[in-house]
Parts: structure tokens; sequence; C-alpha cells
């Protein structure tokens, strides 16, 4: 059974395991599972005041494990989570229709991967092997980072659109 409650601390309210949907004083809004600690824990959506959206596994009260990231100019990461930051394999999409495919770190990109911009190309000379942040640090293949990273974008979509 589905419960709605105004959350105004961070366990006010929530001793139950369960589904909860709580709209936080900053305009914040979940809906999804919680665990007995009252943090969320489970299948969720955080949608943020400034429109921004995440549809996602959570753990700890955390963005953590498969998860679809979606900001207000169109822009969305596809990947893994952890610690409520882009971490393992994924794909930022940006807006302009640029991509980077491959490894991320601490909320960047971070291990092999491969830039794609919005034309097709992969730049001159390509873009693509070890990155460290937005730096091209040294160039080789990274195809099998890709596969990866399109696997984690697709099971993280299937997931968002299965709930």
């Amino acid at each position: 059974k589905k419960k709605k409650k105004r959350k105004t601390g961070k366990k006010q309210g929530m001793a139950a395991a369960g589904y909860h949907e709580v709209l936080y004083d900053d305009g914040d809004q979940y809906k999804g599972e919680w665990n007995g600690e009252g943090k969320r824990e489970g299948y969720g959506v955080l949608t943020f005041a400034d429109g921004s959206r995440y549809s996602g596994r959570f753990l700890g009260g955390m963005c953590s494990g498969l998860g679809v990231l979606s900001f207000p100019d169109n822009s969305r990461y596809e990947g893994e989570f952890q610690d409520g930051k882009y971490n393992g394999f994924g794909v930022y999409l940006r807006a302009d229709g640029m991509k980077f495919e491959g490894q991320f770190r601490d909320g960047q990109a971070h291990g092999l991967g491969l830039v794609t911009f919005a034309d097709g190309s992969s730049g001159r000379p390509r873009q693509e092997g070890e990155w460290n942040g937005q730096s091209l640090g040294r160039r080789c293949n990274a195809s099998d980072a890709v596969r990866k990273a399109q696997e984690a974008s697709t099971a993280a979509r299937a997931q968002a659109n299965s709930h």
C-alpha cells in the first residue's frame, strides 16, 4: 500500500520500511522505497526542485546501482552510480548531442571511454582512450568499456521504464 507523507526531517514520520512519497521543504520530492532506518533504499524517483530527476536504485539514502539522471537542459547520465555519483560504466549525453561512453569515477569520466560528437564523429584524432576528467590522457582502444557502458545505459533505462 502506498502512503503519502510530508517529510520535514531525515527520519521524521519514517519508521516503517516500504513505499513512501515525500515532499521535502526545499521542494525536492521522493517517491519510492525506504528501509527501516528512514533512508531511501531500493528503487525510487527523486525529483529535485530545479527539475533534475533521478530514477533508479538507492542504498543507504544515496543513488547507488543502476539509474538515470536527467537535467532540465535535456542532458542525462544513464548507468552505474555509487554514493550519489556517477561511478562505474555509463553514458553521459549532453543536450547538444555530444556523448561520452565509458568509465566514470566520483562523478567524472575516469578510465576508458569514447567521445562522440553531435555529427556522429569522434574527432581527429579520435577521442578514445584513457580519460581523467575532461582530459584524454592516453589514446587506446576502449571498445570493451564502451560496450559495457552501453549495456549499463540500456539496463538503467529499462529499469526506469519498468517502474
